[in-house]
């Protein structure tokens, strides 16, 4: 995401979203095939002018998979889900191929990630700071679109610590969790099972304890701000009671 995109690039480039949707979960990331899962949409940048990351269902070992190839690029998979209510478990496996040898999630000149997981939420507006909400509403308003106002993001970083939690460099309006790094190596597949209530407390509960409904599930990579390249893959996300 580069600065001249303003503000966090739209959040994630949700722009677009607003679809509504009666679904309360998302449809397989992948299906048997294999073949990108109905409702996923591909979502990138307002005029994005770098190239779009690369997103494709794959067989790796034995099992359907997302492959996110990310070369100097940006672009995410989005399925629209809004009103939903938050999933009280977010469950996937994940494994990275080729890291992003310069990415760093505390800045915005490296402000990449190989792999991440988001949820984006439908945040009242009474719950976001004062001059955080002016920019999102003008962003709302250049856009046309329902932005939403608060996402969490699981992401596999590089040097950051497991387990940090870090705003995004461009706006607070974005929060990430490093749930893996460079320690964890490449070619090997780990479980993720993420209490969204308590993660959403951690890193939102200063504007609100409750958890608000959903407005999308996004899975993506990008590597545009480095230039650099990563190859990671995701599967299995689903929600989980």
């Amino acid at each position: 995401m580069r600065a001249a995109a303003a503000t966090a690039a739209l959040w994630l480039g949700l722009a677009g979203a607003g679809v509504r949707a009666q679904a309360t979960q998302p449809t397989p990331l992948v299906e048997p095939g294999p073949a990108l899962g109905a409702g996923w949409r591909p979502a990138g940048l307002p005029a994005q002018k770098v190239p779009a990351t690369r997103h494709a269902a794959v067989e790796l070992d034995g099992r359907a998979a997302l492959r996110l190839e990310a070369a100097a690029s940006y672009g995410h998979l989005v399925f629209d889900l809004p009103g939903a209510p938050a999933p009280r478990r977010l469950r996937w496996r994940w494994r990275i191929d080729e890291p992003n040898p310069l990415a760093d999630l505390s800045r915005k000149e490296g402000d990449d990630a190989a792999a991440k997981v988001c949820l984006a939420f439908e945040l009242p507006m009474e719950h976001v700071p004062f001059m955080e909400r002016q920019l999102l509403r003008l962003a709302r308003s250049r856009t046309g679109e329902p932005l939403p106002a608060a996402t969490l993001c699981w992401v596999w970083g590089r040097a950051e610590a497991r387990d940090a939690l870090l705003p995004n460099p461009y706006s607070r309006r974005v929060r990430v969790i490093v749930l893996r790094n460079e320690g964890d190596g490449t070619g090997r597949w780990f479980d993720e099972d993420r209490d969204v209530a308590a993660d959403w407390r951690r890193a939102f509960g200063d504007e609100s304890e409750t958890m608000p409904p959903l407005a999308a599930v996004i899975v993506g990579a990008d590597a545009d701000n480095t230039g650099a390249r990563s190859v990671a893959h995701v599967a299995g996300l689903r929600f989980g009671p």
